[in-house]
């Protein structure tokens, strides 16, 4: 069956079957992958973090809960939406043009992602300096990435092989408009033309571009080995809880090109996952339209656009690929619902991840106070209505555990 069929997903009793054409026995491996939505470093996360005594940044705060999940894995993977520019691309600063200080990086590889997505709308806050910068500051520190590059020989796209299993990924981010019609911009800012070519991006209104180029770096993934096919798209509406239709067509036809596995951001809200299917019947795939904020200063208290805290969540989306002989076929996926706390520190506000794989872990693992774990018990629920059809549905066509009782989630929504 193809690599992405799960439906006719199927497995021999033990890994000690033997062929019997060549009386050896079938090799087993598996592969297990996770994601994190969005990594944002707004101006109080910065304050809170900065040590006026040592002139550090210490953001060893964020990721200390969630880091167990990261190593636990084979690979982990998360969305970096800012630019390490440095200070020759002056202070340090949150939105609307983040630069953050390199030493986030170090507490991101210590804790133990391993790959970044660096395509988004922000990737060009610092200008072509700090867009060049940044990659070259994650290829010093020995963290992997994509999405964009330091230089056109750098590739834009990666092949990963974990425990003999090739993992073919993309990542693209969407572009604005601009008085230049033949120039890209990213956030309504003009990218210099020396830029055009190191950032991964499509046009919503040149669409069919996007889906040519798709179309070659899938073959030339395939080429070099890849037997699953990913891509990370930055895209959609922000604050909204549901897909719009441009992601709806972009994710058929990358299903249609034989994609695998979709997992969007941008929203800073979590989207529906979903099963899509490919028109000609060949392919299936998963498509997680957004996995919300990982972790931000984007509060229910603090903001207008969106005050119904959908933007203190996230997600960890996890899943493991097994290969069996030479088939390579989609063992299991989950997620897990994540809230950001926000609390006070010594120089102001601290920011930590907490992963709920409970309603109640707010308060019976991680001992918060009765506010705080309230707020992580309404996190959960908002997550769960929002992927919990989705997520039961592709749990159950693959026969792995069932993170929601979907039934249980029914009778809350409409009562």
């Amino acid at each position: 069956f193809e690599v992405s069929d799960i439906s006719s997903f199927s497995l021999p009793a033990t890994v000690t079957e033997v062929h019997k054409e060549t009386s050896e026995p079938v090799k087993e491996s598996f592969a297990k992958v996770v994601s994190i939505g969005d990594i944002m470093c707004h101006q109080p996360q910065l304050t809170g973090a900065y040590n006026s005594t040592t002139k550090q940044y210490d953001f060893s705060a964020f990721f200390k809960e969630i880091s167990p999940y990261f190593k636990d894995a084979d690979l982990a993977v998360g969305n970096l939406e800012v630019t390490f520019g440095g200070e020759e691309s002056g202070k340090y600063r949150g939105y609307p043009t983040f630069n953050t200080p390199d030493i986030l990086a170090d507490y991101i590889k210590e804790a133990g992602i391993n790959l970044l997505l660096t395509a988004n709308n922000h990737s060009y806050d610092t200008s072509l300096f700090g867009l060049k910068r940044t990659a070259r500051t994650l290829k010093n520190k020995g963290i992997s990435f994509i999405g964009t590059r330091e230089s056109e020989e750098d590739s834009l796209y990666t092949v990963k092989e974990i425990n003999g299993i090739k993992i073919g990924m993309a990542d693209y981010t969407y572009e604005t408009s601009g008085e230049q019609s033949d120039r890209k911009y990213l956030n309504g800012i003009l990218l210099s033309k020396d830029a055009n070519n190191l950032i991964s991006s499509f046009d919503y209104k040149k669409i069919e571009q996007f889906y040519k180029e798709a179309e070659t770096v899938i073959s030339h993934m395939k080429e070099a080995g890849a037997e699953f096919i990913v891509f990370y798209i930055h895209w959609g509406n922000e604050y909204q809880t549901s897909p719009n239709t441009a992601q709806k067509s972009i994710a058929q036809r990358l299903s249609n090109l034989g994609v695998d596995m979709i997992i969007g951001s941008h929203p800073h809200v979590i989207q529906p996952v979903e099963l899509i299917y490919s028109e000609d019947g060949e392919n299936t795939t998963v498509c997680l339209y957004s996995s919300g904020n990982a972790i931000s200063n984007q509060r229910q208290e603090v903001l207008t656009v969106c005050k119904t805290g959908h933007t203190e969540d996230g997600t960890i989306f996890s899943y493991t690929l097994k290969k069996y002989g030479d088939e390579v076929t989609l063992d299991s996926v989950d997620i897990i619902p994540t809230w950001v706390n926000r609390y006070n520190g010594n120089n102001g506000y601290l920011y930590t991840i907490y992963p709920l794989e409970e309603k109640n872990w707010g308060s019976s693992k991680y001992n918060l106070n009765s506010t705080a774990a309230e707020k992580a018990a309404k996190s959960y629920e908002r997550t769960e209505k929002i992927i919990s059809k989705g997520l039961y549905e592709i749990q159950k066509k693959l026969g792995c555990d069932i993170r929601f009782n979907l039934e249980e989630t029914e009778s809350q929504t409409t009562e």
